[in-house]
């Protein structure tokens, strides 16, 4: 643990039980934060806290939940204080053909991904506001251009990247820094998943050799925790996704271009373009506390 500017600063992050947001806890708890850990899977969130070595909170939430969210923020305050900084990093995917995906779990993928960025900041805004902290927006390269399989997540991801450039105009006078994550494939138990369907595999394997590439959670998360310190606008993992950045209005005709010929060959050689379901065990656990608690959604 060294000095720094996050040391007994309380740190919110959704989607904290595995993955990307329990190795960003880990690492921001090695720089001295305070960690309140919000999402499903409630054991898994108090065995990451149990990990760290600074004050942690496990709080089980789903963040299209508003009136949970209110109760997880009260919590929050009352054991570490208010948050200086919030990263919305919940997240849920589905791939497969716009066609034949589930239109229930369409429309899932939206509200957890882009309306559940949404609520979970307007939640902790006013601890912002207080403590002229800082909203790290996870995004993807998703956001910089669309690609085939992914229709919903990447609606999404377009979506939050829009979010968070209107939310920073509207509450950087207030001393609130917004910063969005762009990052391209990372190894986590949702890409592993969309690994098992060759579709998916194979779209992947004839991107460009750097957009194919996976990285290791530990590599990004050392650079999202770098842009938290820092409070950066913008942060890309890897690099060169500044390069897509810069080159996004090129991009859908390169897309559309690969996608039609590998797509073509595909539906040639008789493999199913069939939809994934929710992907990884973040899926599953979306799904299954949705289940638990239907009819909940809609009330706060």
């Amino acid at each position: 643990m060294h000095d720094g500017p996050l040391v007994n600063r309380t740190v919110v992050i959704t989607g904290a039980a595995r993955g990307l947001g329990a190795a960003l806890a880990r690492d921001l708890a090695h720089r001295g934060a305070r960690l309140a850990l919000l999402g499903h899977e409630k054991e898994a969130l108090e065995e990451v806290a149990r990990s760290l070595p600074v004050p942690a909170l496990a709080q089980e939430v789903d963040v299209t939940d508003g009136a949970g969210l209110r109760r997880a923020a009260e919590r929050v305050r009352a054991v570490l204080g208010p948050a200086s900084v919030v990263v919305a990093n919940a997240g849920i995917a589905e791939g497969g053909p716009f066609a034949v995906t589930d239109p229930g779990r369409w429309r899932r993928v939206i509200d957890v991904n882009l309306t559940g960025s949404a609520l979970t900041v307007r939640t902790f805004l006013p601890d912002l506001r207080e403590t002229a902290g800082y909203y790290l927006q996870v995004a993807s390269l998703a956001s910089c251009v669309a690609a085939p399989m992914m229709s919903a997540y990447c609606a999404s991801k377009a979506g939050v990247e829009a979010f968070a450039h209107a939310l920073r105009a509207e509450e950087a006078h207030h001393g609130v820094a917004v910063g969005i994550a762009y990052m391209n494939w990372v190894d986590t138990d949702m890409i592993r998943a969309a690994d098992r369907y060759r579709t998916m595999r194979e779209l992947r394997g004839h991107m460009p050799l750097p957009a194919r590439h996976v990285d290791a959670a530990e590599r990004v998360t050392a650079r999202l925790a770098r842009a938290v310190e820092e409070r950066r606008t913008a942060v890309y993992v890897p690099a060169w996704l500044r390069l897509a950045q810069m080159s996004r209005a090129a991009l859908p005709a390169l897309v559309l271009r690969t996608s039609r010929r590998h797509l073509t060959s595909l539906e040639a050689a008789g493999v199913p373009l069939e939809s994934t379901g929710l992907l990884g065990g973040g899926g599953r656990a979306d799904e299954a506390a949705t289940e638990a608690n239907a009819g909940r959604w809609a009330r706060g």
